[in-house]
């Protein structure tokens, strides 16, 4: 599995071809909807390389293959191309089908997709929570909302009594869902875990996965990235 390297942007030449029994992943490494498919990647051990995309100044070449410029994009060795994290995510279960990562049961597997679909609705407040402080504004309402759905995640694994939020061992919901938490820290919002006893065990029990350890950053790294983000000025290739 080729390590990542540094980003290419507008005017950069095109990579060669994905190689032999490769799939190849656009990504950034900071962007957390692009750790999921790394996370699959890793979890189920599939060859891959990885070709870092520089999102504010983004090459032609890759406009063509994914119009909306977003990573995760998926290319395959005969030039398919998938994009959007959890179809991407969804692609390499249907492919890949070692180490199992979807329920088999139809209604388990909707289960996680309406959890998800909750999850989406608490990504947004670890954008405008950093953001309103760095302006100075009042942003206790907002954590008050991120607490209270927070709980609900909590009472989830309460309810279910298990260690992952798809049973004793990790499965693709839980893969979607963790590259927030992970940045909580670095966020400075991890104080809107008091409370939720259970979603801590969990954060916990992710940490000691493999490939939640062979894809995260430290939280100074983040730090770094996040600030030359907010500053304009990304600093896609910090620390390489």
């Amino acid at each position: 599995m080729a390590a990542s390297q540094k980003c290419l942007g507008k005017g950069s030449p095109a990579p060669s071809p994905v190689p032999k029994d490769h799939i190849r992943l656009y990504s950034m490494r900071f962007c957390p909807f692009a750790q999921r498919t790394r996370l699959v990647l890793n979890a189920k051990r599939i060859k891959h390389d990885i070709v870092n995309i520089n999102l504010k100044n983004k090459p032609d070449w890759y406009l063509e293959k994914n119009p909306l410029g977003l990573v995760p994009t998926l290319e395959t060795q005969s030039g398919q191309v998938i994009y959007e994290s959890p179809i991407t995510c969804e692609y390499l279960c249907s492919v890949y089908p070692e180490k199992k990562l979807l329920p088999s049961d139809p209604f388990e597997r909707a289960q996680q997709k309406m959890l998800l679909e909750h999850f989406s609705k608490v990504t947004p407040y670890f954008y405008k929570i950093p953001v309103g402080k760095t302006k100075g504004e009042d942003v206790s309402a907002f954590e008050a909302e991120l607490k209270e759905k927070l709980a609900q995640f909590n009472e989830t694994l309460v309810n279910k009594k298990t260690k992952f939020f798809g049973g004793d061992s990790i499965t693709m919901i839980d893969y979607m869902m963790w590259p927030w938490y992970e940045r909580m820290e670095m966020m400075d919002l991890k104080h809107c875990l008091d409370g939720t006893p259970q979603l801590k065990k969990w954060t916990k029990h992710m940490l000691e996965d493999p490939a939640v350890q062979a894809t995260m950053f430290s939280t100074d790294t983040y730090k770094v990235f996040y600030k030359s983000y907010m500053e304009g000025t990304p600093d896609y290739d910090y620390g390489l």
